[in-house]
């Protein structure tokens, strides 16, 4: 009996969360992991934000972090192995793209409530909730996310005009304490992927200052 020697491939996807219980209600995982992931920072700072002479060294929250990334869905590569991809065989990528596209939409028992209150006479309707999202890149990146830009490419269909094969591109705003707040499921989630980046940051080997050509400062 031989033993694989190489390292499991972890993927990036997903996980959708109620925004209450915490319950998983559906894992999204991507069929390939994207080859490059694109995160932009916009500082908080008292400075940047024309602060008083003083407070150029004083941070004001964490920054706002923003993801972009391009994933592709392949139905023949899924064929490979029908029986763990009826759905695929039946309708092609459908349903994979349903499951993504379908988080950027409120549920459709939240509008039937909201169709009732205004039938009723309410005057200001309460804005559906949305699920709590989280993205997963590996074991140290959970961040808690909201989606900002969806855009799909279908670039290839069966007889029934269903895809089977597809880009999609994923814009993601990372919810940090200034978005949600310290208290909270999803204020949790944003202080963990803080302190797992400093854990992370305090494990860089440091240089020294003659390296910068510096004797001291």
């Amino acid at each position: 009996m031989s033993t694989s020697l190489s390292p499991r491939l972890l993927r990036g996807g997903l996980v959708i969360l109620d925004p209450d219980s915490g319950a998983v209600r559906r894992v999204v995982t991507l069929q390939y992991n994207p080859d490059q992931l694109t995160r932009a920072f916009q500082l908080r700072s008292s400075g940047a934000e024309g602060g008083a002479r003083g407070e150029a060294l004083r941070f004001t929250g964490p920054p706002t972090q923003t993801l972009s990334l391009e994933a592709e869905l392949d139905a023949a590569d899924m064929l490979e192995f029908p029986d763990a991809n009826a759905e695929v065989a039946a309708a092609g990528l459908s349903a994979q793209l349903a499951a993504i596209e379908v988080l950027i939409y409120p549920e459709p028992a939240a509008l039937d409530r909201a169709a009732a209150d205004l039938a009723a006479g309410m005057i200001e309707i309460a804005p559906a909730p949305a699920p709590l999202v989280l993205f997963a890149f590996g074991r140290r990146r959970l961040l808690p996310v909201r989606i900002t830009e969806l855009t799909i490419v279908e670039e290839a269909f069966s007889p029934a005009l269903d895809p089977i094969r597809a880009k999609v591109r994923l814009g993601l705003k990372v919810l940090g304490v200034n978005d949600v707040g310290f208290g909270g499921r999803a204020g949790s989630y944003a202080m963990a992927a803080h302190r797992s980046l400093d854990a992370t940051a305090r494990r860089a080997r440091g240089g020294r200052l003659t390296d910068l050509g510096i004797d001291r400062v």
